[in-house]
């Protein structure tokens, strides 16, 4: 047996599996005390109330410019909880390994998702490995669940949206779905551009405390183009998109060559907010002041005129954005 690749044997409940279990995935998550011997482990929510989510992670390559699919497991899950108003505290980890994956690569990947979770303030609580028999798998993915407390504060939802409503970005789009695209080399380009995948707490945290604040959401599979599909769908009205989506200019070539779309690639450290349009400028000034939101921006309204997702192009015309049916960059999340 090759002691530096996945067996069928690690996943089989024997000698080989507590071995990977402790010597991989303890050791390199001891910082958040995981107990791997447990069933089931308590968690203290300090009386508050809890909120939960779950995702699943399957992104080619497993590692991409800035980050690979353990830290990319950390941001997509306590992201989730972050615009929903909640501080993230817990993470469980289900890992499914494919026979022959490397065990070096293993390590660093799990190590990855440990320094990331120990950043973010969570605890990586609980967990499970399964292996894959060789082809069944894309090496490795991951499947987490998060656990966290809702902050006091506006409770953002979609229900709280209103006609005239503006709408903001953290920062500009699809950075995560060309960097990824990019990392692949399937088009025989290359380039330099690196992830956005972060935490977005300092983003959400902070407009709690605005009363105009209606709606928050990171927009990862489908961009910020699903997103306003959602709303659609949810309230009824129609998403008016302007010409002040920041996009770099990296991101806004690549598309231009491959015929993609920026605003339906996936971000993965941006937040859009809808908030009365009172409080636009004082939520914009609050992102403005982080390190990560300099280039934050107003990017549409809430209409009732039309129930349809519309871009206002720089030269005065407009265009439908359709509702994603295509998968445009499979497995980017």
């Amino acid at each position: 047996m090759e002691d530096d690749r996945i067996s069928l044997a690690h996943g089989n409940g024997g000698r080989f599996m507590r071995e990977l279990i402790e010597e991989v995935f303890a050791e390199q998550l001891s910082a958040s005390e995981l107990d791997v011997q447990a069933d089931a482990v308590p968690i203290d929510l300090d009386g508050g109330e809890a909120m939960i989510t779950t995702d699943g992670f399957t992104v080619q390559p497993l590692e991409f410019p800035g980050g690979n699919i353990g830290s990319l497991a950390v941001h997509g899950t306590t992201n989730d909880l972050a615009v929903a108003g909640a501080r993230p505290l817990y993470l469980t980890l289900n890992a499914f390994i494919e026979e022959g994956f490397e065990m070096e690569r293993l390590v660093r990947i799990v190590g990855s998702l440990a320094t990331t979770a120990q950043a973010a303030g969570v605890r990586v609580s609980a967990g499970d490995t399964k292996v894959l028999r060789r082809g069944e798998g894309g090496g490795i993915y991951l499947a987490t669940t998060g656990v966290g407390i809702r902050l006091p504060g506006v409770r953002p939802a979609m229900s709280n949206i209103r006609d005239g409503d503006v709408m903001i970005v953290s920062g500009p789009v699809g950075d995560h779905g060309t960097a990824v695209m990019l990392a692949r080399e399937e088009f025989g380009l290359r380039g330099d551009l690196v992830s956005d995948a972060a935490s977005v707490m300092t983003f959400t945290e902070p407009l709690l405390a605005l009363d105009g604040l209606r709606f928050m959401r990171d927009p990862t599979r489908g961009g910020i183009a699903s997103v306003g599909h959602e709303i659609v769908k949810a309230t009824g009205f129609g998403v008016r998109f302007e010409a002040t989506i920041p996009v770099r200019e990296q991101v806004q070539s690549v598309c231009e060559m491959l015929g993609y779309d920026p605003y339906y690639l996936a971000c993965e450290g941006r937040v859009v907010a809808v908030l009365d349009p009172k409080q636009v400028d004082d939520a914009l000034a609050i992102w403005r002041n982080l390190p990560d939101g300099m280039d934050a921006a107003r990017i549409g309204r809430i209409t009732s005129a039309m129930q349809r997702v519309i871009l206002e192009t720089p030269l005065g015309g407009e265009r439908f954005l359709e509702e994603l049916e295509d998968d445009p960059l499979p497995r980017i999340c």
